[in-house]
């Protein structure tokens, strides 16, 4: 069965880091790149990174740009968000998923497969 755990979310001050990972069951991860969205109350859920199957290859949407890395360690079935600088509005579910074809996309209908989430809040 296909899983993707989130981890890593809190509360942090305005100004400070997190490190998010993603860990991956039930298929071979390598074979897939990954991506990082997230999700305030009442918006659209919005891209943030995404990952190509080597990580050689990163994407990031315009707000996250020089703040936040994405990176992956394919032994350990393994993705992470490193986020610095963080603001207020970065205050949102963060979820990982699995790019379901052969390009890496930044739209949320090209993943297949979903985590649960989990929750980062920002104080400012």
């Amino acid at each position: 069965q296909e899983q993707l755990v989130e981890s890593g979310g809190g509360l942090v001050q305005a100004g400070g880091s997190l490190r998010l990972s993603c860990a991956a069951s039930g298929y071979t991860f390598s074979n897939y790149a990954m991506g990082w969205f997230r999700q305030a109350p009442g918006k659209e859920r919005e891209f943030v990174a995404a990952i190509s199957w080597s990580g050689g290859s990163t994407f990031y949407g315009d707000s996250v740009k020089a703040r936040f890395t994405i990176s992956r360690d394919n032994a350990k079935n393994t993705v992470y968000l490193q986020m610095n600088s963080l603001k207020p509005e970065d205050t949102a579910v963060y979820y990982c998923a699995r790019n379901g074809g052969l390009v890496v996309v930044t739209t949320a209908i090209g993943y297949d497969t979903w985590g649960q989430g989990t929750q980062v809040t920002v104080s400012s």
